[in-house]
């Protein structure tokens, strides 16, 4: 039997497609069913290293998680990596393969197309069913030209769609009607259904609202699905989620993170979000790092050079000099690591214009930076505690000098990151650290929950969300409108 597939589109970013896509790949696997989710282009500093060595957006490897898959390049043959305002790092199949503007890239990616089309043929000769995640809105007309995130691929493709809308932020109804109002006919013929996501209230009051969607757009509207409070247990896609990711609780273990323009593989700091005695707070600019913050995690980043330059203007380094002086602890994950050595170069302009910046003098060692990056799943053993730490290794760029003979870890019996001579300030390009619950917990001492299992309620709230998608969404009618996957 041939697989089938089904897309989901958004009127709008932050629609809540992800979740939905994650939440019918659980509940589809739950009914016995082969399935793989797959996002043909996503535009995301939240990645994840797959299977066969490369990197997908950190969302796709949450899908292949709730579909009981190891994630693979497949699953997202397109991966953007803003580096600058009006740029990004190109990932094709889990590669970097460039850095293009916005311009550029728009003017070039219709020939990654055929490389779409190639992955999501691969993926779908051993499944079932296909959930396939479109980007952004689908009413961006202004870019449809060569479009390979939505309606572009969907008609090279042959795969029909379903419209999701978002009613929590307002107007769901016009955004959904509208959205047929000003796409290209043959476009609108491809979309099957609407969905209402993130409702609050009495479902039965907007009984109406559903049967006038449905009549103006001639498709069955499903849903409302009520909002999933659980969400925030999942790791989040992109930095939408940054407005409210702060954690503030009076009392507890304050951890102080610098919101840098270019923050990259902030998950990382999930875990420690969801320890109840643990306050993060995520610092925008413009305010000044906590006084009385226990830990400082200066975190990874897309533009290193850019981002230290974006501390300063900020006065963190200043902050982050009397954090240490007054006895203060310091982590520099990934790209936070190389801030925290004497130099960064950038002979090759790797991440922009070549050259070198100083770091901040905390840790004795530099960096440069290299067109090749390292994309591995490790095991490793945190040295000063001895706990075990799964994680991955995403960087471009080798690191040396004195504070590496004081490592952070071990892996495969190899020295990883550094420790100052004080032990107070490390770094580390180990990714992922504090899902280990083991490791997690050596960090915070007694501020730290023996009874919090990260990874376990990940797995949780991936069945929830499942169930809650039963329950509130018809699923053999949404199955029912998926099609057969053309070769």
């Amino acid at each position: 039997m041939p697989a089938k597939s089904l897309m989901f589109m958004g009127t709008g970013s932050d629609v809540g497609k992800s979740l939905l896509v994650a939440g019918l790949c659980r509940a589809l696997v739950n009914r016995g069913l082969r399935v793989a989710p797959f996002k043909p282009q996503n535009m995301s500093n939240n990645a994840a290293v797959t299977a066969d060595g490369g990197e997908i957006g950190r969302a796709q490897a949450l899908q292949a998680r709730a579909a009981r898959r190891d994630p693979v390049t497949a699953m997202n043959p397109v991966l953007l990596k803003p580096e600058q305002e009006t740029g990004s790092q190109v990932v094709v199949r889990g590669q970097r393969r460039a850095s293009m503007s916005a311009r550029a890239y728009w003017q070039e990616r219709g020939k990654l197309m055929p490389e779409i089309l190639a992955a999501f043929s691969e993926l779908a000769r051993d499944l079932d069913v296909v959930v396939v995640e479109g980007a952004g809105s689908a009413s961006e007309v202004n870019l449809r030209a060569n479009d390979l995130a939505n309606f572009g691929f969907a008609q090279a493709a042959n795969v029909p769609v379903v419209l999701v809308g978002d009613i929590h932020r307002g107007g769901v109804i016009a955004s959904l009607v509208g959205t047929f109002a000003v796409i290209d006919p043959a476009d609108a013929a491809l979309v099957r259904g609407t969905l209402v996501n993130k409702f609050q209230g009495d479902p039965a009051l907007f009984a109406d609202g559903v049967r006038f969607i449905a009549q103006r757009t001639g498709v069955p509207c499903f849903g409302p699905v009520p909002w999933f409070t659980d969400a925030t247990k999942l790791p989040a896609e992109d930095v939408l989620a940054l407005e409210s990711y702060s954690s503030s609780r009076a009392g507890a273990f304050t951890i102080a993170v610098p919101r840098l323009p270019r923050i990259a593989n902030f998950d990382d700091l999930d875990p420690l979000r969801a320890e109840p005695g643990v306050s993060l707070i995520l610092v925008e600019p413009g305010q000044p790092l906590p006084r009385n913050a226990d830990l400082i995690i200066l975190p990874g980043s897309k533009a290193t050079r850019s981002d230290l330059a974006a501390l300063r203007h900020n006065g963190w380094d200043v902050d982050v000099a009397a954090h240490h002086r007054a006895g203060g602890q310091i982590l520099g994950i990934c790209g936070g690591y190389q801030m925290l050595g004497r130099t960064i170069a950038d002979p090759d302009g790797v991440e922009g214009p070549p050259g070198s910046s100083p770091g901040l003098g905390l840790l004795d060692v530099e960096t440069t930076l290299t067109p090749v990056k390292q994309l591995r799943v490790e095991q490793a053993v945190h040295a000063a505690s001895g706990a075990a730490i799964s994680g991955y290794h995403m960087h471009m760029g080798a690191t040396s000098g004195p504070d590496r003979n004081r490592p952070f870890a071990h892996v495969a019996g190899e020295n990883e990151g550094a420790v100052s001579p004080d032990g107070r300030v490390a770094g580390t390009y180990l990714h992922g650290l504090f899902a280990a619950d083991p490791f997690r917990r050596a960090v915070l001492g007694n501020a730290a929950s023996p009874d919090l299992a990260y990874e376990a309620g990940v797995e949780q709230a991936l069945d929830d969300l499942a169930a809650h998608l039963e329950k509130h969404l018809d699923i053999e009618a949404l199955l029912a409108l998926a099609e057969d996957v053309q070769w």
